[in-house]
């Protein structure tokens, strides 16, 4: 399953709100009503508006990640290898949007997904790569990028 959510929408980034609020890395599992998501067993988000009390002045100063997801894991969700998103040198690379939060890369899939007129149903495979690396059926629909780059959505 492909499907790139907004999921961050309503989430931060563990790793900054910890930095920023000068506790201990494992301190969110005691705030009993703060959900969390963790994406590709290595970056670990909290819900929004979930913290306690006593630290919910911390949110108007951390990073909005509507639309963004961590490089790795975007990758692994578009079946392509992350140096994509990691080298200036790639063809594609210019074409995304990207934020630093702590030491964490993020790239915008959802302004590329927009810009380019790209559908992305619930549930559907998607793959980007090379024209002639990808394999076309008659359930897929096919999404011709620059530089002989494109992706394919199967739902």
């Amino acid at each position: 399953m492909s499907y790139l959510p907004n999921t961050l929408n309503s989430f931060w980034l563990w790793k900054e709100v910890s930095s920023k609020l000068g506790v201990s890395n494992p301190a969110y599992k005691y705030w009993k009503e703060t959900p969390t998501l963790k994406l590709n067993n290595k970056y670990l988000f909290i819900q929004k508006n979930t913290m306690p009390e006593k630290y919910r002045y911390v949110e108007p100063i951390l990073t909005d990640l509507s639309g963004y997801l961590p490089i790795k894991y975007a990758s692994d969700r578009l079946h392509v290898n992350e140096h994509i998103f990691s080298y200036e040198k790639m063809k594609l690379h210019k074409e995304f949007e990207y934020k630093f939060v702590a030491d964490v890369k993020f790239v915008n899939i959802k302004k590329f997904f927009r810009e380019n007129g790209i559908v992305v149903p619930k549930n559907a495979f998607v793959h980007l790569g090379k024209i002639k690396d990808l394999e076309l059926s008659s359930e897929c629909t096919f999404y011709n990028l620059k530089n002989d780059y494109a992706i394919v959505v199967y739902a």
